[in-house]
């Protein structure tokens, strides 16, 4: 079980760094400034950078903001 949760951890870990990434491709700098334009709760959105657990309902909202759709989100993960 302890292997599964690691597991689980890395996983969230290169999602929440892949959604880091489509912001910097975006060319914000800033992850407050991100959250401010796209009307994003700042603590909420920097928890999603920094790893934490997230709801699906968070990771649409902000896949929807970056106009891709889960699959593609997905495809390299």
């Amino acid at each position: 079980m302890e292997n599964l949760d690691r597991n689980i951890d890395l996983k969230i870990k290169e999602i929440s760094q892949k959604i880091k990434e489509l912001r910097l491709s975006r060319g914000y700098t800033s992850y407050e400034t991100f959250a401010f334009e796209n009307e994003l709760n700042r603590v909420q959105y920097w928890r999603i950078e920094s790893g934490q657990n997230i709801t699906l309902k968070t990771l649409i909202k902000v896949l929807e903001i970056h106009q891709i759709s889960l699959g593609e989100f997905f495809k390299d993960l």
